[in-house]
């Protein structure tokens, strides 16, 4: 396996890596999640949401380790909407939603965590298989084919996201290269303490579920 790791900045006045949402309320992480790296690749790469099975043998492969430069604050949008009988929305699958029943006298309520001013570095590898590489990935970081956000549409980087090549022999060691301190979070090897932190989507059904092992801790 390659020691070469792209390596990520993720910084932005506002940016969410979302977590575990819980009917209307919808939080963020400190650290990017392996579903929202996912995301931003395949939308940097032109790929479209329903290309399920590319999604998912592209999550499949990642391994990265995340170091936080500077800790954003964390601020909380809160949106209230009246829909009317009438009222349709769009959704995510392409197709206008409306409503059932005549009345609606309560608002549509929504909570949605943002990180404000979050400077957070990202290595990146790619495991062997079918897709596209590392150098792939690069490329369409640098020239993507739609816009680029970082969790949420309005989310829009400051700085470019792809910020380079780093040597590592594993995530920590390439998180380590990059000669910043901060907290970190990479996956567990060997027998070092870790956690589970649930941040995978199966893309072929769309929805959310599994975990992966890591670890966290401060490195200078």
């Amino acid at each position: 396996m390659s020691n070469r790791w792209l390596h990520l900045r993720l910084a932005a006045p506002l940016m969410s890596f979302g977590g575990v949402t819980i009917d209307q309320v919808g939080p963020t992480r400190d650290f990017p999640s392996a579903s929202g790296l996912t995301g931003l690749f395949a939308n940097a790469l032109g790929w479209r949401r329903e290309q399920g099975d590319l999604h998912q043998g592209l999550q499949d492969r990642l391994e990265f380790g995340a170091l936080i430069a500077v800790q954003g604050r964390l601020l909380t949008d809160s949106q209230n909407a009246k829909l009317e009988a009438n009222d349709r929305g769009w959704t995510t699958w392409g197709q206008p939603e409306g409503r059932a029943g005549a009345t609606y006298d309560s608002p549509h309520r929504r909570r949605r965590d943002y990180l404000a001013d979050h400077d957070c570095h990202v290595v990146v590898r790619l495991l062997a298989g079918d897709g596209p590489g590392a150098k792939d990935i690069a490329d369409a970081l640098e020239r993507p084919a739609r816009p680029l956000f970082i969790g949420r549409k309005p989310c829009l980087p400051s700085t470019p996201i792809f910020a380079g090549w780093v040597e590592g022999e594993n995530a920590r060691a390439a998180l380590l290269a990059l000669g910043i301190p901060g907290r970190a979070l990479w996956p567990m090897t060997g027998e070092e303490p870790g956690r589970d932190i649930a941040d995978l989507r199966n893309w072929v059904s769309g929805l959310h579920a599994g975990s992966r092992r890591v670890c966290e801790g401060v490195l200078s």
